[in-house]
């Protein structure tokens, strides 16, 4: 992708939640997990690269002890479908009888969570939440049923950027949640 072929997906983008509604709801979610948390001595473990924006905004909210890790695990690298789940970085914070709470950008299907999720099973951890900013609403997840224990808001089915979600790499910076233009 060139420069003006992302300066041109901003431009003809629509801007389905602006900058201060998102960060609204992640002020909203930062009361939900302290009031849920807040004596759970929990690890958040952000999911890189998406949940990187949306969790230095909420980890400043959150003012109750707890450590932060992260790991890296991706199904789309630079592309727009995904594939078979590729991990880049584990965590590296022993999760064994830990709450870990698991902070990302957006739940779509709900394959990477529930990956990282079964993984911190496997690494002992007693009790395991979720925190998105987006949900995308349609009847495509890993499993019946299966939601984030905290959601900013809820979208509709379409490619989305911005606050962390990113479009073939560009955007994750854009001040908003914008859907591409045709997608």
């Amino acid at each position: 992708m060139t420069l003006d072929e992302a300066n041109q997906v901003l431009a003809e983008a629509d801007l389905l939640v602006a900058g201060e509604d998102v960060t609204a709801a992640i002020g909203r979610l930062a009361g939900e997990i302290t009031t849920r948390l807040a004596g759970a001595n929990p690890v958040l473990l952000c999911v890189m690269n998406g949940g990187l924006i949306f969790a230095g905004q909420l980890l400043t909210r959150l003012v109750f002890p707890l450590e932060v890790d992260y790991c890296h695990a991706t199904r789309y690298g630079r592309e727009t479908a995904g594939a078979g789940l590729d991990w880049i970085v584990r965590p590296r914070l022993k999760l064994r009888g830990r709450t870990v709470l698991l902070l990302d950008d957006i739940l779509d299907e709900g394959i990477t969570l529930d990956a990282i999720a079964d993984y911190c099973r496997q690494q002992g951890a007693t009790r395991i939440l979720m925190a998105v900013l987006v949900d995308k609403r349609h009847d495509r997840k890993v499993s019946p049923g299966f939601r984030a224990d905290f959601t900013g808001m809820e979208t509709e089915d379409r490619f989305l950027f911005g606050f962390g979600l990113d479009y073939k790499g560009y955007w994750r910076n854009a001040p908003g949640i914008y859907a591409v233009k045709g997608l």
